[in-house]
């Protein structure tokens, strides 16, 4: 196919479902692809890890969103995105960003090992012989870490699974009016919630992140204010589930289908870090993100005017064959794994640590409690581009 096709598919459902093909298309006819008026995706593991961690780039912010989409905020889905850190640009950012990081500390993230593998073996002594395993694993424990985190009660925890799947859409480049007024409707109804919980914290602080995060509004040279406050808060539960479910799903699909590999992570847990890294690689939980340049530049040849927008592949950079030899192979012992997939530079996933963690604890565990699992059906993607993952994975233990 040519490139012209290759990216058409990228927005087409069939595209969607494995997109790696196309991504090969694209990189091989050019790293940065000239598209749309002033868009260009960029596709090789180089110049997205570049891009990611160059300060003269730019998110677009709510100055932008004010110019091409008056009433956006009207959109509560929209604003709790909008509002947060993830569509900051300095100065805000860098105020927002070193609250949060401040808050959500590595010896907070440490901590949560035993509460992770608590909640694991637990959704595992609950799963049925016959089970989706999206629905009996992957979103629960993410939703029950996250909320654990938070300081949310675990009687509530449920409530939260489909509000922030609703809300995710917002993070497409393509959505139906239906799914924009469902990511409208949960973040109301996220909001609302946070109010509570926050009104909560301040009359009785516990040791959780809330907590942290609301003395980091209250105090007298304030970093946060209330609004930012409240947009952190449901970004943190929303992006803080989202992905990790991806990766957990396509991290245990990837290892149904090399049962050697699985059988070397069972045997040997210690594994598990490499086995995550490569799990990231070989099929990100996030399929791509965008930059906007402020000054031109010159990519690769490739002449960039300033204001452009840059659509960063990052599925393709992680099976680029310039940085990594026979890519569409899944290899836990390659040398020296970086996948960009959870970006970088300023922007640097803050949750991370704890994606990873999930993913290091839930998938050795997994095989070791359950030897015999193995698929029960076919599995149903999410049609979804930016948050790749699955929607059903039926498995029998």
């Amino acid at each position: 196919m040519d490139y012209e096709t290759a990216l058409g598919l990228l927005f087409q459902p069939e595209g969607r479902l494995d997109p790696y093909p196309a991504y090969d298309v694209i990189r091989a006819h050019s790293p940065v692809l000239p598209a749309m008026e002033n868009q260009f995706f960029v596709s090789s593991h180089a110049l997205v890890g570049r891009l990611l961690r160059d300060p003269g780039l730019r998110v677009a912010d709510k100055r932008d969103y004010d110019q091409f989409w008056p009433t956006w905020r009207e959109n509560r889905g929209v604003a709790s995105v909008v509002l947060s850190m993830l569509q900051t640009n300095p100065p805000d950012h860098s105020r927002v960003r070193r609250a949060a990081a401040a808050t959500f500390t590595a010896r907070r993230v440490a901590a949560m090992r035993e509460v992770i593998a608590t909640q694991v073996g637990e959704l595992i002594d609950e799963m049925p012989a016959e089970a989706d395993f999206m629905s009996a694993f992957a979103y629960p424990l993410p939703i029950g870490v996250i909320c654990a985190l938070l300081g949310i009660p675990e009687g509530e925890r449920r409530w939260f699974r489909q509000r922030a799947a609703d809300l995710t859409v917002v993070l497409e480049p393509i959505s139906s009016e239906e799914e924009m007024g469902r990511a409208d409707k949960a973040g109301r109804e996220l909001e609302d919630y946070f109010i509570g919980l926050v009104a909560d914290r301040q009359r009785a602080p516990r040791e959780d992140l809330t907590s942290a995060l609301v003395q980091a509004a209250g105090d007298d040279d304030a970093v946060l204010t209330g609004e930012e406050l409240l947009a952190n808060l449901v970004v943190l539960l929303v992006a803080g589930f989202e992905t990790t479910t991806n990766l957990l799903g396509t991290g245990l699909k990837i290892l149904l289908d090399h049962p050697a590999q699985a059988d070397r992570l069972r045997s040997d847990p210690e594994l598990a870090p490499a086995f995550v890294e490569e799990i990231l690689r070989y099929d990100s939980p996030v399929q791509l993100t965008s930059r906007f340049t402020t000054t031109p530049l010159d990519l690769d040849g490739v002449a960039v005017p300033a204001g452009a927008m840059l659509t960063m592949l990052l599925g393709a950079a992680n099976r680029d064959p310039a940085r990594y030899p026979d890519p569409h192979r899944f290899d836990p012992d390659r040398p020296n794994i970086q996948p960009v997939s959870f970006g970088g530079g300023a922007h640097y996933c803050l949750g991370a640590p704890l994606a990873r963690l999930e993913a290091q604890v839930a998938l050795p565990l997994l095989l070791t409690r359950l030897p015999g699992l193995a698929p029960a059906g076919e599995p149903v993607r999410r049609d979804r581009l930016t948050l790749r993952g699955y929607s059903s994975l039926p498995v029998r233990a």
